[in-house]
């Protein structure tokens, strides 16, 4: 049996096609994964392009897998840096043997066939191709609900990598999810650039919202727990919030990504909504589900960012009071609008803005943990480590560890918090 060494970075979606890639190469031979490069006979790396950094360290990560693979061994680059680098990566790279774009997925093995084969075509469409079942955690599965971005956001690559929105009918969504159900995963996490603009556009006459895809969903048997990300605040309609809050298979923690606080920033960004309106939606989740968890994205050091603006950024933090936050300087990338924008902040600028903003979110997270002490949760248990503990998640998406064995794998219980930490808390069953 061959041996597969598969490095995934970025997002949920590059998680997901992973285990796309795997089970694909599995229908034509079967393949180990391994975590020793020098046995692997198939070494992939699948990129994120969404910031900078990623991109300058897939060239070093290739030179290393040049010096340590085995004769014979080939080394491919998927995903969205394969994407917009395409043929260049070879260019630059020679030991690649293949590139596959993110919206390629299922040609893996066509590739494979041919050196220096590259396949980047963003407008291949893979919305009803139907892909062999291989899932990293049996207990949990992810899944595609629709693949591209319609969204201009001038700051953001992925439209020029992923191409543009199709939505997957609802049936194979349905289908995939009752499959992974009768396998023993109880939670699925939906997954798609903007999942609540769900509907958007189909490849056939299906008119099905986000709403009506959650409640279809809903209905599988067995199906304990729904997750899903990310949702654009611009199709946070009432509708949707109330079978957020009323559905009890949804889990209780949302992604509400902000980028800017400041409403001038957030037109510059195209972002399609206002201060006003972001805080009107996160007041609207907070009456209608007291506990929930809302977590979110800023961007600081944005082109023309002033002082004022990154304060108004400053302000909503405050307001919402983020149950997690996932922050960055901003990072010009091609086939952006924002790359060519003047008055750019300095990178020094923008990393002490980013030092004051990560700072004070940490005294909020320490005040929002604090009250966790005591609390008492319901927890999938999806994973075993070492010294006798187990881990899950909380309805809120917290993640928890108690005393136990492999018995408790696929089951929630009933926890008692009774130690925090920033990052997890600690609990006993009850």
């Amino acid at each position: 049996m061959k041996k597969l060494f598969l490095e995934t970075l970025g997002c949920a979606m590059n998680s997901r096609d992973s285990e796309h890639l795997v089970a694909e190469l599995n229908k034509n031979e079967p393949y180990n994964l391994t975590n020793n490069l020098e046995d692997a006979d198939l070494i992939i790396i699948n990129t994120c392009s969404v910031r900078e950094k990623p991109v300058a360290k897939l060239f070093s990560e290739i030179g290393v897998f040049k010096k340590r693979k085995k004769n014979g061994a080939k080394i491919g680059v998927c995903g969205c840096t394969a994407s917009h680098l395409g043929d260049e990566i070879i260019k630059r790279a020679p030991v690649v043997d293949f590139v596959l774009g993110a919206r390629n997925v299922s040609k893996i093995n066509l590739v494979l066939e041919k050196r220096h084969s590259v396949e980047v075509d963003i407008d291949f469409d893979e919305s009803e191709y139907d892909f062999g079942e291989y899932r990293n955690n049996p207990l949990k599965s992810m899944v595609n609900i629709s693949i591209g971005c319609d969204k201009q956001c001038t700051y953001c690559i992925v439209p020029a990598t992923r191409g543009e929105e199709i939505s997957i009918p609802s049936h194979l969504i349905v289908n995939e999810i009752t499959k992974a159900v009768n396998t023993g995963a109880k939670e699925i996490m939906l997954l798609g650039q903007n999942v609540n603009n769900y509907g958007r556009r189909f490849n056939s006459d299906e008119q099905c919202s986000f709403t009506e895809l959650l409640q279809k969903i809903s209905k599988i048997d067995n199906l304990e727990r729904i997750r899903f990300a990310s949702p654009h605040p611009l199709h946070m309609d009432d509708q949707f919030l109330e079978e957020f809050a009323s559905n009890p298979k949804i889990c209780k923690q949302i992604h509400v990504p902000l980028q800017s606080g400041s409403s001038k920033v957030l037109k510059e960004m195209k972002r399609g909504y206002t201060q006003e309106n972001f805080l009107n939606r996160c007041k609207k989740i907070r009456e209608l589900v007291p506990e929930v968890t809302i977590s979110t994205d800023i961007i600081v050091g944005f082109p023309t960012e002033s002082d004022e603006d990154f304060l108004e950024s400053m302000k909503v933090l405050e307001e919402v009071r983020f149950d997690q936050l996932f922050s960055f300087k901003y990072s010009p990338r091609p086939h952006t609008e924002a790359i060519d924008f003047e008055n750019k902040v300095t990178p020094e600028l923008a990393g002490q803005r980013l030092t004051i903003l990560q700072k004070r979110h940490t005294e909020i997270l320490d005040e929002i943990m604090e009250l966790q002490l005591g609390k008492e949760e319901f927890v999938y248990f999806d994973e075993l480590k070492t010294g006798n503990r187990i881990s899950g998640r909380s309805g809120g998406g917290r993640l928890v560890y108690v005393d136990g064995s492999e018995e408790l794998l696929g089951q929630i219980k009933k926890v008692k918090i009774t130690k925090i930490s920033r990052a997890s808390l600690d609990g006993e069953l009850i």
